[in-house]
């Protein structure tokens, strides 16, 4: 567990230093450059969701494939060589099929103009997208999550900023800024292209006897179909309120999405280097490895997410009083995704540990069972016609709401399912005791009035919120990992 917990350590960091430069981006930055013309920062939202979600087609599942295989197959020079191979092959393929079915898709979709003619963005970035998770996987194979989270989160995400800054200095026009945009993607494939081949001594045999090709194509199939849900599950709302609403309402909806999604960062630091080794404890048949990760990881990531869900619902209206007054409408999508983000990271390791066993194709029914709960849920939630309008639950409330509604069916899915086949699950007494604590101290600091200027009322909201809820984690021992950390800052500054 020591590397588990070190590297999330390193993980975390990056993941908040991206938080960081996301945040002061999302929240502060891109309202005020794309104040009149929001359909600029939709679009930008709208080519990243696109390009992930075919990218997740066109991969043909081979990052997945690479982890899952990574420690079984000896000679990995044909390995590789079979992931460059897919990467490439699933590319073409969509390239022909979007020359094809191009134009029927943009009137599916009802695309803007401003979308059809960007569209050719999508092209670089899904070959980008795609390449860069194969290598991203060839390093956490490794046991090194560590570099492709600095990329993804500290490096991408200030390079963004500073990229949007320029634009709204008027030294770049949106054309050109588009083209920077695209290119902090490209930057980071090439760093981790040349420290993959640095490091780990990549070498390709192009041959493929001694490979069971079947059963990698069987494995990466069913992640595809699976991996592809999940993605557009994660921007299926985006993708609706483009196709129900506009450009713009995709832009009002990212920046409260954005703040209720934050509660995220420690769960994906501690899965960045989970997987590989639930993968490695799979193939040993360690029960108790994998029995570990799956408690360790829920209670820390129920703590950590709780205590920033905690902060930001403690701090919602001063967030939302620093924007621009059109992007402040979204204190319902902050509480949906807040809430359901926080159960989803309660279940700790769930996925990676279906991934990996032998049970890996129920990953694909579950995600189908998401898809379609939350394709249904959009679509009966966004539009004027929501039923549930008079709760204020439609357009971008109801994109919220029926992410959330998906989110909690999915998890609770999954959660059965590992408790009826494995016969493990995440929870314990202290479970328990980390809900009431959170509850505990929301209420505590709500209590007290505020009436300071918004950035004031959000640091002291923060500070008492952690100077209540720190020394109670740390008297009831109610995270090994954490109070393991608290001595370690203790002993060195002490």
């Amino acid at each position: 567990m020591g590397i588990v917990i070190n590297q999330s350590i390193k993980n975390s960091l990056n993941f908040y230093i991206g938080m960081f430069f996301g945040a002061i981006s999302t929240v502060f930055v891109y309202p005020n450059v794309f104040n009149n013309e929001p359909d600029h920062w939709g679009l930008i939202q709208l080519i990243v969701s696109y390009s992930f979600i075919i990218s997740t087609f066109s991969n043909l599942g081979v990052p997945k494939t690479f982890i899952r295989f990574f420690p079984i197959i000896q000679n990995k020079s044909k390995l590789y060589f079979y992931s460059f191979l897919f990467i490439l092959s699933g590319y073409l393929l969509f390239f022909f099929m979007s020359l094809v079915f191009k134009d029927w898709f943009f009137q599916f979709i009802n695309a803007s103009q401003l979308f059809i003619d960007k569209f050719y963005l999508i092209y670089f970035l899904v070959i980008i997208i795609s390449t860069y998770e194969l290598f991203a996987s060839i390093s956490r194979s490794n046991l090194n999550s560590t570099l492709p989270t600095f990329l993804n989160e500290a490096f991408l995400k200030s390079y963004n900023l500073f990229v949007l800054v320029l634009h709204g200095l008027k030294f770049l026009n949106f054309d050109q800024f588009l083209f920077f945009y695209v290119g902090g993607y490209m930057i980071k494939l090439i760093v981790i292209c040349f420290s993959q081949y640095k490091t780990n001594k990549i070498s390709v045999e192009i041959s493929l006897k001694g490979i069971n090709v079947s059963e990698l194509i069987q494995f990466g199939l069913f992640v595809i179909a699976g991996g592809a849900s999940a993605m557009l599950v994660s921007r299926l709302d985006m993708v609706m309120i483009g196709k129900f609403m506009s450009l713009k309402h995709v832009a009002f909806y990212s920046v409260a999405f954005y703040v209720g999604n934050a509660i995220r960062v420690p769960a994906r630091a501690v899965v960045a280097i989970a997987d590989p080794i639930v993968s490695k404890a799979w193939k040993n048949n360690d029960l108790k490895i994998i029995k570990q990760i799956y408690y360790k990881s829920s209670i820390n990531q129920l703590i950590i997410g709780g205590i920033f869900f905690v902060c930001i619902w403690l701090s919602v209206d001063d967030i939302f009083s620093l924007l621009p007054k059109k992007f402040s409408g979204g204190k319902l999508v902050v509480l949906f995704i807040g809430l359901s983000q926080l159960f989803n990271v309660s279940m700790g390791a769930n996925t990676a540990i279906i991934v990996n066993s032998k049970y890996y194709k129920f990953d694909l029914y579950s995600n189908l069972f998401l898809l379609v709960v939350t394709f249904l849920s959009n679509y009966l939630f966004i539009p004027e016609s929501s039923p549930l309008k008079h709760l204020e639950i439609v357009g971008i409330n109801g994109a919220a709401f029926a992410t959330a509604l998906s989110i909690f069916l999915f998890n609770l899915l999954k959660f059965i399912f590992i408790l009826v086949k494995v016969r493990i699950h995440p929870f314990s007494l202290k479970t328990i005791y980390s809900i009431l604590l959170l509850i505990i101290v929301y209420f505590l600091v709500n209590s007290i009035s505020l009436d300071f200027n918004p950035y004031l009322n959000i640091l002291l909201n923060s500070m008492i919120s952690l100077l209540i809820s720190v020394p109670i984690i740390i008297s009831l021992n109610l995270s090994i990992e954490l109070v393991s950390i608290y001595q370690n800052l203790k002993d060195k500054l002490c």
